[in-house]
């Protein structure tokens, strides 16, 4: 994960309609690869930093929040620009409204902040490849055997107040 002094770490949309501010480091950044992600994306995978989301500041506009399916079948909330309709974090009902999963490419500097795992490669595209000491995982994973400590407390801290 990128060194805390990195932040805190703005970001926004294309049109420069919606902009925020990560106050701090996100507790782990997942690189997910499965189908869902692939089709909401248009792309290989969803690079998403989790992160409480009293620690993503709105700076500038508001966004539109969608709700759709998942594949857990508990759907998502996706915070959009109202113009450009960037997605600029989603909200899983797992955690409800207490951790964004802030898309890492809307970040001004999204170079700073690498993946953690990458999870769901079973059904990633088989031209990715991943290095062979990249932490990967075939499905999703059980976050107390990969999570520093740290963040386990922060997600345990937050979510307490659900």
């Amino acid at each position: 994960m990128t060194a805390s002094d990195a932040f805190p770490m703005e970001g926004g949309c294309d049109c420069g309609g919606v902009r925020y501010r990560m106050t701090t480091a996100p507790m782990f950044v997942h690189c997910c690869h499965c189908t869902w992600c692939q089709r909401e994306t248009g792309t290989a995978f969803a690079l998403n930093a989790l992160i409480e989301a009293d620690r993503v500041v709105l700076l500038k506009g508001a966004v539109d929040v969608v709700d759709t399916p998942s594949n857990s079948g508990k759907g998502q909330k996706f915070s959009r620009c109202p113009r450009c309709r960037i997605a600029l974090w989603s909200n899983y009902s797992g955690a409800g409204e207490a951790i964004r999963f802030v898309r890492v490419g809307t970040l001004d500097q999204a170079f700073r902040l690498r993946p953690d795992i990458h999870i769901f490669t079973s059904t990633k595209q088989p031209w990715v490849i991943l290095p062979p000491d990249t932490l990967a995982v075939p499905e999703y994973y059980d976050s107390r055997q990969y999570w520093p400590p740290e963040s386990i407390a922060r997600r345990a801290a937050v979510l307490a107040y659900k």
